[in-house]
């Protein structure tokens, strides 16, 4: 199944415009106007500037060899993420990135990098790994921020990010390789829900295929431009979180990531909640007006807005609630009528700040979202609302509703033959959509005797298309599987396909 305005014999598109065929080329030379990645104000020429110099800096000064080399990026979004992800990139030196920091001592004991990149706070955990490994590797590590060790510790060689970047500026710039679109640029290691490792690895062609379906996520009347400001719950280190973030960089807007998307900090993990949300006011960027969050996220958001608007009028918030209720039944959403007026302005300005009158769209990923928070969410936000479905060996989203898509629909009832956790996922859960725009979808493993008999088609899932990476532990021999069945990946979830061409997806719990 593929998404409707593709078509089944359409091509997919595989970039976001013709001369974007490798990661660094989502950074436009010609495109010259400033904006804030995070706390950095930056154009595009200084920005590939900086990352010719530290691309520069990895070979003369940190002795990698490119096409031979790897490095494990344990970095929090910033910054320097980006440049270094660009640096290794051009250069032909595939990174290492984990979904999260559970995964790390596998990584490191299976598939040990030549270099290591991380945050200074981040650096006593990882030399206590490293420690009690007692594996008698080499290791350099290359560190972002301040610390106070002996740059040799023993096998250990540590080295300044920042004194790679100034070294390379000042010593003659190398010139990046020639990487293909079909080259692999990065591995992304992530565990199973029965906490096995596994790892996706994504060439340029994937990253920005993922790029192309992240900005078809909104509608062409109101496309993503330079004018925006994308705030993301999703951390570079995921398949997804890095589409986002080249997303915003192809985009030329500014661009923030919450505190929750910091994997590699001594700190408590921080929680998907309003404060989070409020974290990204840390950052000296314009108000956000492109929100990528989690259902946790908008469902504190939307119930914060809504509480405020009952706490100041009850009565006036029941009419205002019935009124907003009948435009979104009859498929009618806004912002501007005398019911935002009179209740959820003053609620929102109090609850969002600026942000009440920026944001403009909300796209929400990362786990399920319960078919029930979506109407109270339309009423509370009154802006497009997308509910998507993301993987980690996909670099964007594998499915998608459509912003303007507004329908409710009944509770599904229980299939006799499927498990609690999949009647409960179907039943509560809302639609994740269609495939988006350059992936397709199937389901093995479906009843045929029951979708004959009116049922709707419920199996295991797999993807594929130019977004979709290769997994790693998938068995070799791909060379005797017909053309038409090569290139399929298992996502290990269970999706249901319901009559209008929408999915559910039950998925795992760990």
């Amino acid at each position: 199944m593929r998404n409707y305005g593709t078509g089944m014999l359409g091509r997919f598109p595989v970039r976001p415009a013709k001369e974007q065929q490798v990661l660094l080329d989502l950074v436009k030379p010609d495109s010259d106007s400033s904006r804030t990645l995070w706390s950095t104000k930056i154009t595009n020429p200084q920005l590939r500037q900086r990352v010719s110099a530290f691309g520069t800096g990895l070979i003369r000064v940190a002795g990698l060899d490119p096409e031979e080399s790897n490095v494990l990026l344990l970095l929090n979004d910033g910054i320097e993420f980006l440049i270094t992800d660009l640096a290794l990139a051009s250069h032909s030196i595939p990174s290492f990135t984990l979904s999260s920091p559970s995964v790390l001592t596998p990584v490191l004991e299976e598939h040990p990098p030549s270099a290591i990149v991380v945050h200074a706070e981040f650096l006593p955990q990882l030399l206590e790994l490293i420690h009690d490994s007692n594996d008698g590797v080499h290791h350099t590590i290359i560190v972002v921020g301040n610390t106070d060790l002996d740059k040799h510790l023993g096998a250990i060689r540590l080295l300044k990010w920042e004194d790679i970047e100034r070294q390379g500026a000042q010593a003659d710039q190398l010139t990046p390789a020639t990487p293909k679109p079909q080259d692999v640029f990065t591995v992304s290691f992530f565990a199973t829900p029965d906490g096995q490792l596994r790892g996706t690895s994504l060439t340029h062609e994937n990253l920005t295929a993922g790029v192309t379906s992240t900005r078809a996520l909104l509608p062409l009347s109101g496309a993503i431009s330079p004018l925006d400001t994308i705030v993301s719950a999703h951390s570079l280190s995921t398949a997804f979180g890095r589409a986002v973030a080249y997303t915003a960089v192809f985009e030329g807007t500014n661009f923030a990531t919450l505190k929750s998307s910091q994997f590699f900090t001594a700190a408590e993990t921080t929680s998907f909640d309003l404060a989070d949300l409020k974290s990204v006011e840390s950052y000296p960027i314009p108000s956000p007006t492109l929100l990528f969050a989690k259902p946790s996220h908008l469902t504190s958001l939307s119930s914060a807005i809504l509480d405020e608007a009952r706490r100041s009028s009850f009565f006036f918030h029941t009419l205002a609630w019935r009124h907003k209720f009948a435009g979104i039944v009859d498929g009618f959403l806004t912002k501007q009528s005398l019911w935002d007026r009179l209740v959820f302005d003053d609620a929102r300005a109090k609850i969002m700040g600026k942000g009440a009158g920026t944001v403009r769209g909300v796209i929400v990923a990362g786990a399920p979202l319960e078919a029930q928070a979506l109407t109270p969410a339309r009423i509370a936000l009154s802006v497009p609302l997308v509910n998507s479905h993301i993987h980690p060996a996909v670099a964007g989203p594998v499915l998608a509703s459509h912003p303007l898509d507004l329908q409710t629909f009944p509770t599904t009832p229980a299939t006799s033959g499927s498990s609690a956790a999949d009647n409960f996922a179907f039943a509560y859960q809302a639609p994740v959509g269609p495939p988006s725009i350059n992936v397709e979808a199937k389901l093995l493993g479906v009843d045929d005797v029951a979708v004959e008999d009116g049922a709707d088609p419920i199996g295991a899932l797999f993807v594929r298309g130019p977004s979709v990476g290769k997994l790693l532990h998938v068995e070799q021999g791909e060379e005797n599987i017909p053309e038409e069945d090569r290139g399929w990946v298992e996502t290990g979830e269970r999706a249901r396909v319901l009559s209008n061409g929408t999915f559910k997806v039950a998925i795992q719990a760990k």
